[in-house]
């Protein structure tokens, strides 16, 4: 509170007028003109008038509210409700504690109960997409498709994910009570806390020399790991690689444009446009692998997701599978706030394909379209050619490869 009102004081002492030549005694202030200085603009003395009401609401809260109210809470609650009224869900305040969960979570290490959660903003329904193997939640029973629908009394939704997130992170060896919908049914687990390690790459090789690679979200060590798989394949004289993007929610775009770069000569990957139109394109260098590619989507396949499909089936010649993937062509900031330990998240641009094609609110659509019948639940093990869409991968990468 300090910081803001001394921002404050210095905006009223512009405003103020003040002496071309300064006085040492009331004497010479009589004899010495006094002229104002460049008022501030009208939209300037707008924001200063918004600043005061919401200062003046703090000092009222705090005298009239009959509770305890503390104002570091009253603060980080403005700050909260300003990004929340934006009405962008990819737009919000972190508390200090949520944002140094975020880069534990990044690093690949943290304490829980080992779940991959996508949130619908639409349907506000939050979807388990992936259960770590070896986690708590993988034994206790969770499966890719369970809602997650209450956690301890909390019911869950897209807007307190977040909070319910929290909740099941802690203190490895204790509980925590968790309530997941499956075909209508409520499944109620208690869960006990561990220590759970992120693997968000897997590789092998398929039938006829097929790679494969499933990457899981574009995080911590993605790039690298996908380098890797790469190398390892590529060493391995696969005729093709099947990149596996299905329920991958996306995140860290430069992870994305890296992954292009290996697969694609000198050439745009994709370019973002801001509010003001301007535009900013990322580009990739020379020397790719030079191999046949297939890409399968499905609806959950977002966001960096997309900047990857996107650049290789307009650049690699890739055929990409499956069904239309999510459609969040939109870019988000992460960044500190205030000297707290705080964050934020804020859409500042839109992004498009090489080709010029928008994907916010369409998505990729697929080459070759398959869908997945209603009693199919999508479980599969790593490599099962029993998925319907994997075994579509393997049969058109087997004609991309006879046809070379």
């Amino acid at each position: 509170m300090k910081s803001m009102t001394l921002w404050l004081t210095m905006i009223l002492l512009v405003c103020c007028p003040v002496c071309q030549g300064m006085a040492e005694s009331p004497e010479d202030a009589v004899e010495t003109d006094v002229t104002p200085m460049v008022s501030l603009p009208s939209f300037m003395v707008e924001e200063y008038r918004s600043i005061a009401d919401t200062l003046d609401l703090v000092s009222l809260v705090q005298e009239g509210y009959f509770g305890e109210v503390a104002e570091e809470d009253l603060l980080e609650g403005a700050v909260a409700g300003m990004l929340a009224s934006l009405g962008d869900p990819y737009t919000f305040y972190y508390t200090p504690e949520a944002y140094a969960e975020i880069w534990e979570e990044d690093e690949g290490e943290y304490a829980g109960i080992g779940i991959l959660i996508s949130a619908n903003y639409q349907s506000q329904i939050c979807t388990c997409i992936r259960t770590f193997t070896g986690s708590p939640a993988e034994a206790a029973g969770v499966r890719r498709g369970d809602i997650l629908y209450m956690v301890e009394d909390m019911k869950v939704n897209a807007d307190n994910l977040t909070e319910a997130v929290d909740i099941m992170r802690g203190t490895p060896g204790t509980d925590v009570h968790v309530t997941f919908l499956r075909d209508g049914e409520e499944i109620h687990t208690t869960i006990t806390r561990a220590i759970i390690n992120v693997t968000r790459v897997e590789w092998g090789v398929l039938e006829d020399n097929i790679g494969y690679i499933c990457l899981y979200e574009f995080a911590g060590d993605c790039a690298e790991k996908f380098q890797q798989a790469v190398d390892e394949l590529t060493a391995q004289n696969v005729q093709g690689i099947i990149i596996d993007l299905r329920d991958n929610p996306g995140g860290w775009v430069d992870a994305a444009q890296s992954m292009a770069d290996i697969f694609l000569d000198e050439g745009l990957i994709f370019y973002s446009q801001y509010k003001d139109g301007y535009q900013e394109r990322a580009y990739s260098k020379d020397g790719k692998v030079d191999l046949p590619l297939v890409i399968l989507v499905n609806e959950n396949s977002a966001s960096s997701s997309e900047i990857l499909t996107g650049a290789l089936q307009d650049r690699a010649n890739a055929t990409v599978v499956g069904v239309q993937s999510y459609g969040k062509g939109i870019i988000q900031a992460v960044m500190p706030l205030g000297t707290e330990g705080a964050g934020m998240q804020i859409t500042f641009a839109q992004y498009f394909t090489p080709n010029g094609n928008a994907v916010h609110g369409i998505g990729i659509t697929p080459d070759i379209t398959v869908e997945l019948d209603e009693n199919d639940d999508g479980i599969y093990e790593f490599g099962d050619l029993a998925d319907p869409q994997l075994h579509c991968a393997v049969e058109t990468m087997q004609k991309k490869i006879a046809a070379q």
